[in-house]
């Protein structure tokens, strides 16, 4: 089993749908972590709930370049994050290894608009990660792992368990990994999706994080990557039911009672 495990719900802010679900999601003690996204309608809601006691210290930063309108001015001019209408729409290959030195630019500034809008709201992000996993785009990462250090917080990994991983694929996601991990410093050690929970007995040790999309209130919620009807709390406690269940504050920390540290 794993030492801990970092159950994250991503979508924050979206919605006042995911608004209530994940503060349930939270008072049940179901997970553990959450991402905001800083752009959406809801956001501010977010924020507001985002101060509840079970909720404080908690709360990253979902990175989001592919839904909504940005916040920032230069990305506008640049075709493959936006349309002429000034929405996002990304049109970069999920292999692309370089961009140009304006788009990296556009990005970067994006990401600090994102960052600062969270502050002005009152909320101190604890971590990043990204909408559509944008940061496994390998310079995006690498932006988006910079800024992570220089904020002195971690970084979500490339989902790195699961059975649909290939070799090539997994050879990627190692390389990529081993340079977010290089520039960010504190990361889980192992990513999956609940689906890859289900599937396959989690890693025998380190720092675990579920990547989480509940999308109903009630006992068992649901989630994006589980089948219609099926209990995500049930796929958790199936799995990891006694592992304790730790913010993303823990990354790159001793656990009690263990004598190394964390990769």
């Amino acid at each position: 089993m794993p030492q801990q495990v970092i159950v994250n719900a991503d979508d924050f802010g979206l919605s006042e749908n995911e608004n209530a679900v994940i503060l349930r999601a939270f008072q049940t003690g179901l997970i553990s972590s959450a991402t905001a996204m800083a752009n959406m309608p809801a956001f501010a809601t977010a924020c507001a709930i985002a101060k509840h006691p079970l909720l404080q210290g908690r709360i990253g930063l979902h990175f989001n370049l592919t839904y909504g309108r940005p916040l920032s001015e230069a990305i506008l001019e640049q075709p493959i994050f936006c349309t002429a209408c000034g929405e996002f729409d990304l049109d970069l290959s999920r292999h692309s290894l370089w961009l140009g030195r304006s788009a990296r630019q556009a990005v970067q500034e994006e990401l600090e608009a994102q960052w600062q809008r969270c502050l002005e709201m009152g909320l101190q992000p604890s971590h990043l990660d990204s909408h559509q996993h944008v940061h496994n785009i390998w310079p995006i990462g690498e932006i988006v792992a910079r800024f992570a250090a220089s904020q002195s917080v971690p970084i979500r990994l490339a989902s790195n368990l699961g059975q649909n991983i290939g070799p090539c694929k997994r050879l990627f996601k190692t390389l990529l990994n081993r340079r977010l991990r290089n520039l960010a410093g504190a990361t889980a050690d192992h990513v999956c999706t609940p689906a890859d929970l289900r599937n396959a007995p989690p890693p025998a040790t380190g720092l675990l994080e579920v990547i989480i999309h509940p999308n109903l209130l009630g006992a068992d919620f649901g989630d994006a990557y589980l089948n219609p009807g099926e209990s995500l709390t049930q796929v958790l406690e199936s799995r990891l039911s006694d592992v304790p269940r730790v913010p993303y504050g823990a990354a790159g920390k001793v656990p009690t009672g263990s004598a190394t540290a964390l990769e």
